[in-house]
């Protein structure tokens, strides 16, 4: 498909009334949880394209500029109220966590091995065991607090055992910057990727920043807390990959282009009758939001779309799928793996004197006081051992044991490292 191609709605008839934007919730009970998972990432999506609709306004001086960027700001808003809306009041914070950690490891995972360019992928690869060991760190308190098991939630789709730890996930904040693409030579897949990832993860990031302290129990609102604070450099990460030389118009373009990309492709993908004619209305709408995105870089800088989407073609769909045989083989080859400025590296060939040690000690030199520790070992203390769904036993040795929850690996220096620092 070619959004570019088909003929856009006007802008003022995008905008909907009130029953438009209360299109009632999906059933927790029954709906499939890749329909959760895709109301989630374009909830995310949307919240994205608002605020940089905002942050662009701004920084603008044109006040006719600024007029049309409100205009379709305004139908983006009402999209995510929306979206925020198919959530059902009976759906719990912890239960939503689930699915907000589902979709980043099924979504990272299917972006990771379709995309051209190795340090996305790097970037995606090293990402996806952290956001993996959240989704266990979570279950565990579901399992704990209510005896509530999120294999169902999860649809048997996604294991749910042990990652890199999320002890030994915290780094210096300077090592959270990657090499950022050049958006003139990068692939279509690669510009749609990068604005995918940061878009879901940055709302992971602000739902964890509210729900810490809405969390009603003693265990769940340090875990919401500290695993908020992966999710911030998750969003440094993945923000780092956008081309800091593009206008703010072609950014503008791009979103756009992103937006129509992914509700076609939740459109294709969508098994929910009801759910599948709201992708398909959300997209006639976002397709005449690209249009005058289009026409206001034409007209402001003479550009033509083209220098921002090729030729407008929409690679394959972006499906939410199984992604286990992959995740296992990340996490057998790089679990050790930690962040050094731009490279990967493994903890035991770093300097002791490195800055992840460092700050390591500063926020973690307590082991007993880390949240996403203290709520596997009152796990294991209440029940004899954690909770895990896997289909066969894991492929790293030291994160077998269901009885222990390892808090070194990828974190502890070797005694000889030989690297330097």
């Amino acid at each position: 498909m070619n959004p570019f191609k088909e003929k856009p709605m006007k802008l003022e008839d995008t905008l909907m009334d009130w029953n438009g934007i209360w299109p009632g919730p999906y059933d927790k009970h029954t709906v499939d949880p890749y329909t959760r998972t895709r109301v989630i990432l374009m909830n995310g999506t949307e919240y994205e394209a608002v605020w940089f609709s905002h942050r662009f306004s701004r920084m603008e001086m044109d006040q006719d500029l600024r007029r049309s960027l409100a205009l379709a700001r305004r139908g983006e808003q009402q999209q995510q109220k929306l979206l925020a809306a198919l959530k059902p009041a009976d759906e719990d914070l912890l239960e939503h966590t689930i699915g907000y950690e589902q979709l980043a490891v099924d979504l990272t995972a299917a972006l990771a091995q379709r995309e051209p360019d190795r340090n996305v992928k790097a970037a995606l690869d090293f990402a996806l065991l952290e956001d993996f060991d959240h989704l266990y760190r979570y279950a565990d308190l579901m399992d704990l607090e209510s005896g509530r098991r999120a294999e169902h939630l999860v649809g048997g789709y996604t294991e749910i055992m042990p990652g890199r730890p999320t002890i030994s996930e915290h780094r210096d904040p300077r090592d959270s910057i990657r090499p950022h693409i050049d958006a003139r030579t990068a692939a279509p897949e690669t510009k749609l990727c990068v604005n995918i990832i940061i878009a879901a993860e940055q709302q992971t990031m602000n739902y964890y920043m509210n729900t810490a302290a809405a969390y009603p129990t003693e265990m769940g609102g340090p875990l919401y807390q500290e695993i908020g604070m992966i999710e911030e450099q998750h969003v440094s990460h993945y923000g780092s990959l956008i081309d800091p030389g593009q206008t703010w118009l072609e950014c503008l373009v791009g979103h756009e282009f992103t937006e129509c990309y992914l509700y076609w492709s939740c459109f294709e993908t969508e098994t929910d009758p009801r759910i599948r004619k709201l992708w398909q209305m959300l997209l006639e709408q976002e397709i005449s939001h690209l249009h005058a995105a289009a026409r206001l870089l034409e007209r402001v800088e003479n550009t033509s779309w083209q220098a921002v989407a090729g030729d407008g073609e929409f690679p394959a769909p972006l499906a939410l799928t199984s992604n286990i045989d992959y995740v296992r083989g990340v996490l057998a080859s790089s679990v050790r793996n930690t962040a050094l400025r731009e490279r990967y590296v493994d903890v035991e060939r770093m300097d002791p004197r490195a800055d992840f040690f460092a700050y390591q000690e500063t926020v973690n030199h307590d082991v007993k006081a880390v949240p996403s520790h203290v709520v596997i070992e009152r796990e294991i203390a209440a029940k004899g051992r954690d909770y895990r769904f896997e289909v066969a036993p894991g492929p790293v040795p030291e994160l077998t044991d269901p009885a222990r929850d390892n808090t070194t690996l990828g974190r502890a220096p070797a005694k000889e490292p030989s690297l330097p620092r």
